[in-house]
């Protein structure tokens, strides 16, 4: 059992944590959720002694009778991946590009026990078997990027847990993740702590994961535990407001938009094809491809928002890149308004202009160097930059609920809401017709993510905006959209009105990913 007493975190006089304490139970899984700056990340940071410099750790996190804030940094060393190991969300970060598999696997067995490397491989290849990456297909000399993102995570699963530790602490291992691989994921781990009687603590801000998979639940609000127990009586009888705001986010609804009578068609995808060439067998042998997008077929109405599904690989980013003008056609056409829209530098600025794209990651499509007022500024490049443009700015910016000195600030003094706000502003700086929103709000907790959706109905009604929603999240596409698309290996397998989809899918592909899709038992919350 691992013991969290009066955890306190501190920078200078900011309180960043206060009063935490969890009981880690080998056989049990706790979940910590709150939203996004609630210190949750910064409570598993302080069990296994990687706080960012600066910040003190204060009160006791017990592992055989001994407090682990009071150890020299060399002992936290050889308790770190062989008593507590750690997943974390991104797993490209967490992994070397530049060694493959079964040596990053080993590595972690022979730095805690000193094999050799021919006996670590041995073990890192039960470690990886274990997290079904089985071979023959999975060879220990696959590279990180010749695995998809759910693969690189069992890696981690299988380098985090390879000395089998006490604690297992997983910082939001399935945000990124599609909804099949995704439970996936999350069966693994269940299996784990039973099997390997490990205790786990799950980083999350998803209510539903938690309620599928968690023992037990704590509640995070600014660095303070307000509320913990079991996972069922918390969720049927929780009494902390903040705890109630929580809940009443992951049920919003956004207030529906009426289609006008007669829908005019505003984007049409007709019989597209997109390939790519495969590297050949040999010097001789024949060139072949692999078809990412096969003949596919939609279309959307002015003012219309439509969602497109599918697991991960499924081609959803390639037709995406089609429809941006981005990666030529091999076959069928598109359009907008009426206008064919080509890859390449022989595309119109005007025809660009009309198209706009929002991403699942803000920070990373900004440039660190610029402030707000030039990075919402950028798309005038495609209409040319008007002589009122900073009023423009701060227009777009009010548009989306970014007031004040917002302009003259850089985007890393934002939260990533407020990052996200931003980018929805760049997008409507130079009023398209069309806004592609790419995983726009999977990143975002479910208070900050109820009111980004929100915010994307009132925008869609104010401007007559249309929306190709792509999302891993089915409750959010419900939420958000008239019709979805369901893709599956580059074809669109079904289609139809939102509610009629979700509520009875035809296909066995629909429906195998709503029965993956996580949700919170009927009833649990039924007093509210």
């Amino acid at each position: 059992m691992i013991e969290i007493r009066d955890l306190a975190v501190s920078i200078g006089t900011r309180e960043i944590l206060r009063d935490v304490d969890l009981r880690l139970m080998p056989g049990q899984i706790t979940g910590l959720v709150g939203e996004s700056g609630s210190g949750k990340s910064m409570a598993a940071l302080s069990i296994i002694g990687l706080l960012p410099p600066g910040m003190q750790a204060e009160g006791q996190v017990t592992l055989d009778g001994g407090n682990l804030l009071g150890l020299p940094e060399i002992a936290l060393c050889r308790i770190r991946g062989k008593r507590i190991g750690m997943i974390f969300q991104e797993p490209m970060t967490a992994l070397n590009p530049l060694m493959n598999i079964g040596d990053q696997v080993a590595e972690v067995l022979r730095i805690h026990q000193g094999l050799n490397r021919e006996a670590a491989l041995t073990r890192a290849r039960d470690r990886l078997d274990r997290v079904g990456l089985t071979a023959p297909r999975f060879p220990l000399t696959l590279f990180p990027h010749e695995l998809s993102g759910g693969q690189r995570q069992r890696v981690a699963i299988a380098m985090a847990i390879a000395e089998r530790p006490d604690l297992l602490i997983a910082d939001e291992p399935t945000t990124a993740l599609d909804v099949t691989t995704q439970a996936q994921i999350l069966e693994l781990l269940r299996g784990l702590v039973r099997d390997e009687n490990m205790a786990m603590l799950l980083i999350t801000h998803d209510l539903a994961v938690v309620a599928g998979i968690a023992d037990r639940v704590a509640v995070m609000q600014k660095g303070i535990i307000v509320e913990e127990g079991p996972t069922e009586e918390l969720f049927r009888n929780h009494s902390h407001p903040y705890t109630r705001q929580l809940f009443a986010a992951s049920k919003h609804q956004p207030r529906l938009v009426l289609q006008p009578a007669q829908p005019r068609p505003l984007l049409r995808v007709e019989g597209v094809v997109r390939e790519y060439p495969l590297p050949r067998a040999s010097a001789f042998a024949r060139p072949e491809t692999f078809r990412a997008v096969d003949e596919v077929s939609f279309h959307i109405d002015q003012g219309e928002s439509v969602g497109l599904i599918g697991e991960s690989g499924s081609g959803k980013s390639t037709l995406t890149r089609a429809i941006l003008g981005l990666d030529p056609l091999q076959g069928g056409r598109i359009t907008l308004d009426g206008q064919e829209i080509r890859a390449g530098r022989g595309m119109p600025p005007e025809l660009r202009a009309r198209m706009q794209v929002v991403f699942q990651d803000p920070y990373g499509s900004f440039d660190p160097r610029w402030r707000v007022e030039r990075l919402v500024a950028e798309p005038f490049h495609l209409t040319g930059l008007p002589r009122d443009w900073r009023d423009k700015v701060a227009e777009a910016l009010y548009d989306v609920g970014i007031t004040g000195d917002a302009m003259s600030r850089y985007i890393h003094e934002f939260s990533g809401g407020q990052r996200q706000r931003i980018a929805i502003a760049r997008a409507l700086i130079i009023k398209p017709q069309l806004i592609v929103l790419d995983e726009a709000v999977s990143a975002l907790d479910v208070r900050v993510r109820a009111q980004v959706l929100d915010l994307l109905v009132q925008l869609r009604v104010r401007h007559g905006l249309a929306y190709l929603f792509i999302s891993h999240d089915l409750s959010v596409v419900r939420q958000i959209t008239d019709r979805v698309l369901i893709m599956k290996k580059g074809r669109i397998v079904e289609s139809g009105a939102t509610h009629r989809v979700m509520e009875a899918p035809e296909h066995p592909y629909t429906q195998s990913l709503i029965a993956a899709s996580p949700r919170i038992p009927e009833g649990w919350t039924a007093h509210e």
